[in-house]
């Protein structure tokens, strides 16, 4: 899914345990935070953001739900955003 259309259903907070984790993972990099990997752990930073995102994948290849919620905190603390 376009990363725009994962910020749209990330921030509308209806299926918050139904997003796929590789389509919050690319949202996150289309954010502009740089990814990092240890193991399952993808660990983004971005410069001027203090806090670090650290996304897991369930084993069902969603994201966790309170992730996703992180990532809405995130986007709506620093309004951030994506080019459609």
């Amino acid at each position: 899914m376009a990363p725009d259309k994962v910020l749209d259903t990330v921030l509308r907070a209806q299926s918050d345990a139904n997003v796929r984790f590789e389509d919050l993972r690319q949202l996150v990099q289309a954010l502009g935070f740089d990814e990092r990997v240890k193991g399952d752990h993808h660990i983004f930073s971005r410069t001027g953001i203090p806090e670090i995102i650290n996304l897991q994948p369930l084993r069902n290849g969603k994201a966790k739900a309170y992730q996703v919620k992180q990532v809405r905190r995130l986007v709506t603390r620093y309004h951030l955003g994506v080019a459609p």
